[in-house]
């Protein structure tokens, strides 16, 4: 088949070890066949860095949002920053992301990352923008929320390790499943069962970068350019020839965030 290209659709590459190596790290992903990468925020004060990012370089996409993890930190003023950069015409981010609910941490203040939640939520309808959720030990309660917001673009549920019912009522919502490099690990025989099963119209690629390392790469920061890793794995689990397992990752991706097609 011809070289696939992909996207890596979830890439903190506004953290090291991308950060001032920005041009070697995106020659390093496009070698592999990874030509776009949305970048999205955890946090309002790299809202600046990472729509920076987007203007200077064409391959990056931003997508702003406050994540549940940094809920200690997240601010009332911090949302009256995010509506004005999703509202800026000049900015042009793809997504609100990375938002959602985590009850894996220590301290989750749970209402307030509802409360957090419902906010972008609602940002994202008044945007028009398709949202990136993170959810630990969230995905029903999660999916409860989608259900009643009814967001008209929808949005993907990144690093999806849950049950197949579980990604079935995203999916039914109109929701995309994020996949990403737990499905390199053998172990992980329920995440890649799911992966196996669900149809091809609802996964989007991802890496997490740097974070979640693949199988192989313990210890080492994650990097865009292993999407490509995560695709090859992919096409094991699954009975689709490879070239329509990758285009149909690619035509998801540009459905969703409304990318630009390669050239």
């Amino acid at each position: 088949m011809t070289r696939p290209y992909f996207i890596d659709t979830h890439c903190h590459f506004d953290f090291p070890p991308f950060s001032d190596d920005e041009q070697e790290s995106l020659a390093s992903a496009a070698i592999q066949g990874v030509r776009q990468i949305i970048v999205p925020a955890v946090a309002a004060q790299y809202f600046n860095r990472i729509t920076a990012l987007s203007q200077t370089y064409p391959a990056l996409f931003a997508a702003l949002g406050l994540h549940p993890l940094y809920i200690a930190q997240h601010q009332e003023q911090d949302l009256e920053m995010l509506q004005r950069f999703l509202l800026d015409p000049q900015l042009k981010p793809v997504a609100v992301g990375e938002i959602g609910l985590d009850l894996y941490m220590d301290e989750p203040h749970y209402e307030r990352q509802q409360h957090l939640l419902r906010a972008q939520l609602d940002l994202a309808k008044r945007a028009d923008l398709p949202v990136i959720l993170h959810s630990r030990r969230t995905h029903d309660p999660l999916a409860a929320i989608l259900r009643k917001v009814k967001l008209p673009t929808t949005g993907v549920v990144h690093g999806f390790a849950g049950s197949l019912s579980q990604a079935q009522a995203f999916i039914q919502l109109g929701y995309y499943i994020g996949v990403g490099g737990t499905i390199t690990y053998e172990r992980a025989q329920k995440t890649r069962r799911v992966m196996a099963q669900l149809p091809l119209t609802s996964l989007l690629l991802e890496t997490d970068a740097p974070d979640m390392p693949l199988a192989g790469y313990q210890g080492q920061p994650n990097r865009p350019e292993r999407a490509a890793d995560v695709f090859a794995t992919l096409c094991e689990l699954r009975s689709e020839p490879p070239q329509e397992i990758a285009n149909a990752l690619y035509e998801n991706t540009l459905s969703l965030f409304n990318l630009p097609p390669l050239q």
